[in-house]
């Protein structure tokens, strides 16, 4: 059984910073990939970033490219989202998910587990 927590969410002025940590356990962490999600009220669930199993690929979407940061700690089973230069269209809850594979995926259907989320919100 593999469980996700998510944590360091919170709320922050436009142009802060703030890191979540997703705590893995279970013993296949260090070979899959992980990603993170978010949903905004209303909004369908949206990736953000995304890592290998060795961390030597990580892939961002457009509207965070540049600001955020995935990375990984396989020793602690820990996977990180540094985000920096917040948005107020940032706000959403936030998800960690362990990807079915090795690879970085993008689409939410190819992650099995799932995190209960974070909530960021952004203040203008």
């Amino acid at each position: 059984q593999v469980q996700l927590v998510e944590s360091g969410g919170g709320l922050v002025q436009a142009g802060g910073s703030l890191r979540l940590s997703c705590a893995a356990s279970g013993r296949t962490f260090s070979s899959r990939a992980m990603g993170w999600f978010r949903q905004a009220p209303g909004k369908e669930r949206e990736f953000v970033a995304t890592i290998s199993r060795s961390a030597s690929v990580t892939y961002y979407a457009d509207s965070v490219k540049g600001r955020f940061t995935i990375s990984r700690d396989n020793a602690k089973n820990m996977v990180y989202l540094q985000m920096n230069s917040l948005k107020p269209e940032d706000t959403a809850v936030y998800y960690c998910a362990r990807a079915r594979g090795m690879t970085t995926m993008t689409d939410w259907a190819q992650y099995d587990y799932w995190g209960q989320g974070t909530q960021v919100t952004v203040s203008s």
